[in-house]
């Protein structure tokens, strides 16, 4: 297998606000949201990052996309350190986040195009791009209705799209399924099975189980911030199911509390 991923011991910490304290119950003034973590994913797969809400999944994910910087370590994505060379990361891979909001006055093929010139793609690559996008998922009945009078799952759908404008090789969701209807979930779904079948690979963030065992090759168990263990499904579950497995883990790491 062809490694396209490192991830080398990060770490990230973020100063906590007198509310942030409060809503941590913590006098600590820094928490350590990522903590020397490391991992590597290859070309062709689905990898998981599982674990609860506050592990540091989307901190990770963050630095990845070279949103936010590391305080430590490094990761390589096809080549490139995120970071001495956040340029040619970006343009190596997609980001999907659930926090992306797409401006209400703009429509679908406005912000196509936009985006296919921001990543350099030529005019021709572009329409043949979109053509097969929006139809594939159901965006070209609503190519010129602006944003703010399209459904939540068009929306979706829409970011989805165009965060996958130039045919990158990484592609990164946090939550992909997070707040969508079920139809709409399963669209988003099928779709990254179709992408690993054309070789791309996948990095996802996650708390759902059936999620990872639907869709992940390979998945790493995150809590508190630290890779408690990584592999194939059958070697993190040891024979049990993974939400077994997971709960038996977070026990462990916790002391016993649920």
């Amino acid at each position: 297998m062809e490694e396209i991923l490192r991830v080398e011991e990060l770490c990230k910490t973020f100063t906590l606000s007198r509310k942030q304290q409060k809503i941590e119950r913590t006098t600590a003034k820094r928490k350590t949201a990522v903590d020397h973590l490391s991992f590597n994913a290859y070309r062709g797969e689905i990898f998981g990052l599982l674990g609860p809400n506050g592990a540091g999944k989307t901190t990770t994910l963050r630095m990845l996309s070279t949103l936010i910087r590391p305080d430590e370590g490094d990761a390589i994505l096809d080549g490139c350190s995120v970071v001495n060379e956040p340029e040619n990361v970006r343009a190596k891979i997609g980001f999907l986040t659930s926090e992306l909001k797409l401006e209400d006055f703009f429509t679908p093929n406005y912000l196509f195009d936009f985006f296919s010139r921001l990543h350099g793609v030529n005019e021709g690559t572009m329409m043949e791009r979109k053509e097969h996008m929006f139809k594939r998922f159901g965006i070209d009945k609503f190519a010129e209705v602006k944003v703010a009078n399209l459904s939540t799952g068009m929306k979706q759908k829409l970011s989805l799209v165009i965060s996958l404008v130039h045919d990158p090789e990484i592609i990164i969701f946090d939550e992909p399924t997070n707040g969508l209807d079920v139809l709409t979930a399963r669209t988003v779904t099928d779709y990254l099975q179709e992408l690993r079948a054309e070789g791309k690979t996948i990095i996802l963030s996650t708390h759902i189980f059936s999620l990872v065992e639907r869709l992940c090759d390979r998945v790493g168990i995150i809590i508190d911030g630290r890779m408690i263990t990584c592999g194939s499904l059958e070697e993190v579950c040891n024979g049990m199911t993974l939400e077994d497995r997971f709960f038996e883990i977070y026990k462990e790491q916790k002391g016993g509390e649920e």
